[in-house]
């Protein structure tokens, strides 16, 4: 009875642990975010219009990765160009607020004080896809011509 007990705790164990692995890839990294958004850059560097187009579709992994992925705006009116909820295009990102950060704006102006090409963090709450409770993230985020982009991870 004893070996029995034993075994299943083991294989518990394992299960619980290998579980725990997964779960652990399941969010992206701080290194995959900077690469991503590196990517990106190169891309609205050799061509804007083919750069965004592939950071809005949703089968472009290079540009979506789990919970990583690039959002964009334009510098001069605000609104997004590249964002993976479809509703959000065309919304001034500086009127996006998670409970009392206005975080659009940070974002926004952030970026737009910044030296062309220089690359800045920017730490926020934000709720992980399927949940409402905002939780630690970093975005890295960077001015391209007249593109203010970004990638965010969850730390």
């Amino acid at each position: 009875m004893n070996k029995r007990i034993f075994s299943a705790a083991v294989a518990a164990s394992a299960l619980l642990w290998s579980a725990g692995l997964v779960n652990a890839q399941s969010s992206g990294t701080a290194a995959e975010a900077r690469a991503m958004l590196d990517n990106a850059v190169a891309g609205l560097k050799a061509n804007e219009v083919t750069a965004l187009a592939a950071f809005n579709d949703k089968s472009n992994t290079k540009f979506h990765d789990r919970d990583l992925y690039v959002f964009c705006y334009n510098m001069t009116d605000g609104k997004f160009t590249a964002h993976p909820n479809s509703a959000m295009m065309g919304t001034d990102v500086r009127t996006v607020k998670v409970k009392d950060d206005p975080l659009g704006q940070r974002i926004f102006d952030t970026i737009n004080t910044s030296s062309g090409g220089s690359v800045i963090t920017v730490d926020y709450n934000f709720p992980k896809p399927g949940t409402t409770e905002p939780v630690p993230k970093e975005s890295f985020v960077t001015k391209v011509g007249n593109q203010g982009c970004g990638v965010g991870y969850y730390k």
